[in-house]
């Protein structure tokens, strides 16, 4: 194998090199938005993550660009790839020279490199298009675009979960192995969307038993943006919440560490349309954003809706009475077993809150409240970690969030108070030091019994308690063709946590090198070691002496990507990855990939493959890769053991309004003979993953 594998990355360097004097537009399947998901499944370690919502976003903004010359900052902020100094400047560069004339006039904004230009152009424009003129919602509604995806898929080979229960009777999903997705959704420029989602998982019932009206998952919005000067938003049924840096709420896809070292703020609208297939991360009613002066706007809003939980009821002695309550909450939103189907929608959570902005330019100031109450009482296991952690019935939140930018600093920040006087911080720096040169600070300070349901602030860790941490970031743009970034993070948990028995210290530090070649060819090497203190995993030791060992990832990847035609891309990318625990030996591997993506001008037929092999040692020292997916779908696989895996995305557009997406992926391992585990477990060295998704636009 390694003979196929030199060969394969001596071609993907080869061509990658082989640069073409063609100049052409990127091809809008953006690497960069590759790098920016890949950074952040590795920063949530694989768990949980709305990465739906991001790609609901991308897929909005390239079928409907901003307008640079109209763009507000809270769509700019929405691309997830530009930092509030890109923004500032371009703001300022509008100011000074007035409205671009051409999308390459952004080179001339002050710290607008190559890269950045080419990862935001399929999703802007620069047209000189006046406002619309207004328009009633039903005029919209008539004039919008209709879409309408449908889409099914399954894997393969067939898992354990499906097979006949047998004579022991054991668990076994009740649906059957398909995954059903339906979205039909109405949309007006960026001010109006209506519509509605739907979605079976693999082994959940379909029109038949807890479904019996088609999928398990149904989700509907009516959102209406920027109506007028003082109706900025006005959400109907599903939406999403964002107030501050996340301290109280913030729902949907968030920033995290990556290589846009510069992207540490939230900053999104307080209000946004819901469309996404995560089943928990969301509002459940209505809200409204409304300027009550021309520099303030209050925000409200108000949700009911029912979650997954672990019910649990106790038998009193002294009372007739049963006392029930529940001690978890359940994210995965799979409803295939009879305990997962018991557990669904056991618990009603009723969300209100407010957010009143004050807003005079370069000075931003917020007032955010935030209330809680749940059906039944929430009572955790008691282990030591979590004895901090909120338990109750009702919970609730205050913060005060600002924004300051004098000359080419930017501040930000938001502290917050829970209901038991818990006070949690998180306050950062944007700052250009010169027009080559960038820098950002974050510190935060969460004690270990500040209280939230739904944060999600810059950090380690997404619950917000039990972490201190300082951030550092910069990036330096020596010229056109080079960019630089970098970032130190280091934090410590006071507290003790889930398998760390002791207080407890971690960093990461980050460095990648890039060069670009106009807008043809990119090269980069980038290397990340993370290191976080954690239980000795030694089998059979007393656990009161356990200690902690520093657990170790390191990573190097270099990464080729060549636009050989107007049609054409190459790239191609090798990583190395090793893990070590204390002084132990580590564990490690790595994995090469070339893909080619094809996509003729004119012809309505066009494609992107992978190949992948890899030798990773175990779980821990896994390596993940973003790939190509249909739309509103997306595929972030961990490799690890040995093997290869290749995927194969077509689309068609020859019949007039409708496109047609077929995509089948397999991993074959060469060193094991059953994938996955429970359920899940598959008898055999393969998997394959099909499906076909079809748009139709009317």
């Amino acid at each position: 194998m390694k003979s196929i594998i030199y060969t394969i990355l001596f071609l993907g360097i080869f061509s990658s090199m082989g640069w073409s004097q063609i100049d052409s537009l990127p091809i809008d399947d953006s690497g960069d938005f590759q790098d920016l998901i890949e950074d952040f499944i590795l920063a949530a370690e694989g768990g949980d993550f709305d990465f739906n919502t991001l790609m609901e976003e991308i897929e909005h903004y390239r079928t409907r660009p901003i307008n640079l010359n109209k763009a507000t900052r809270e769509q700019l902020r929405e691309l997830q790839l530009l930092s509030e100094l890109h923004i500032n400047r371009l703001f300022a560069y509008r100011e000074t020279a007035g409205d671009l004339i051409a999308i390459y006039e952004l080179q001339a904004v002050p710290g607008w490199d190559l890269n950045l230009i080419r990862a935001i152009l399929p999703f802007v424009t620069v047209g000189d298009k006046a406002f619309d003129q207004h328009r009633s919602v039903w005029e919209m509604i008539k004039d919008s675009r209709r879409e309408l995806y449908i889409r099914t898929g399954r894997v393969l080979e067939e898992q354990r979960g499906f097979t006949d229960p047998g004579p022991n009777n054991a668990s076994r999903f009740v649906g059957d192995p398909f995954n059903h997705f339906t979205r039909y959704r109405h949309t007006f420029e960026n001010k109006l969307s209506l519509g509605f989602t739907g979605q079976k998982d693999p082994g959940e019932d379909f029109f038949t038993g807890i479904n019996p009206y088609g999928f398990d998952f149904y989700s509907a919005h009516i959102f209406l943006r920027d109506y007028n000067s003082r109706l900025k938003s006005l959400a109907l049924g599903d939406f999403a919440v964002s107030f501050g840096q996340g301290l109280l709420i913030h729902s949907g896809f968030a920033t995290r560490k990556s290589a846009f070292v510069m992207n540490i703020k939230r900053g999104t609208r307080p209000l946004r349309p819901y469309t996404s297939i995560d089943e928990n991360n969301f509002m459940r009613g209505a809200g409204i954003t409304y300027g009550v002066h021309k520099n303030i706007d209050v925000t409200y809003f108000v949700s009911y809706k029912r979650r997954d939980a672990n019910i649990r009821i106790d038998t009193l002695e002294d009372v007739d009475e049963n006392v029930s309550f529940f001690s978890s909450i359940l994210s995965s939103g799979f409803h295939r077993t009879p305990n997962e189907i018991e557990n669904k929608n056991a618990v009603g959570h009723f969300t209100t809150g407010t957010s009143i902005q004050y807003d005079k330019g370069r000075f931003k100031l917020g007032l955010n409240a935030l209330y809680d109450r749940f059906d039944e009482p929430f009572q955790r296991n008691q282990l030591p970690y979590n004895q901090f952690y909120f338990s109750g019935q009702e919970l609730l939140n205050a913060s005060l969030d600002y924004t300051y930018i004098f000359r080419n600093a930017h501040f930000f920040g938001e502290t917050a108070i829970s209901d038991n006087g818990a006070i949690a911080t998180v306050n950062g720096l944007l700052a250009g030091l010169d027009k080559h040169v960038d820098v950002s600070v974050l510190y935060r300070y969460f004690p270990r019994d500040y209280h939230a349901i739904l944060p999600n602030p810059f950090a380690e860790t997404i619950i917000a308690n039990n972490e201190r941490g300082l951030y550092f970031g910069m990036e330096v743009r020596p010229d056109k063709h080079w960019n630089i970034s970098a970032y130190a993070d280091m934090w410590q948990h006071p507290w003790l946590r889930f398998q760390v028995d002791g207080l407890s210290t971690g960093s990461e530090y980050f460095a990648r090198v890039t060069y670009t070649l106009k807008r043809r060819a990119e090269i980069y090497a980038q290397y990340r070691i993370k290191t976080r203190d954690r239980n000795d995993n030694a089998e059979g030791e007393d656990i009161k002496n356990r200690i902690l060992l520093p657990h170790s990832r390191e990573q190097i990847r270099l990464h080729f990507s060549n636009r050989v035609s107007k049609a054409l891309e190459l790239r191609s990318r090798v990583e190395f990855s090793k893990y070590r625990i204390g002084n132990n030996d580590p564990t490690g591997g790595f994995m090469i990939y070339q893909d080619v993506i094809y996509k003729p001008i004119g012809y309505p037929l066009s494609f992107t493959t992978r190949l992948a092999l890899f030798d990773v040692d175990d779980f821990n020292s896994r390596i993940y890769a973003f790939e190509n997916d249909v739309i509103y779908s997306f595929s972030i696989p961990a490799f690890f053991n040995q093997g290869m895996r290749y995927f194969l995305l077509v689309r068609y557009r020859g019949i007039r309004n409708v496109m047609i997406e077929f995509r089948v992926a397999q991993t074959y391992y060469t060193n094991i003979d059953e994938i996955g585990s429970g359920l899940n477990l598959i008898e055999g060295n393969t998997r394959t993953d099909a499906k076909i998704q079809v748009k139709f636009r009317f």
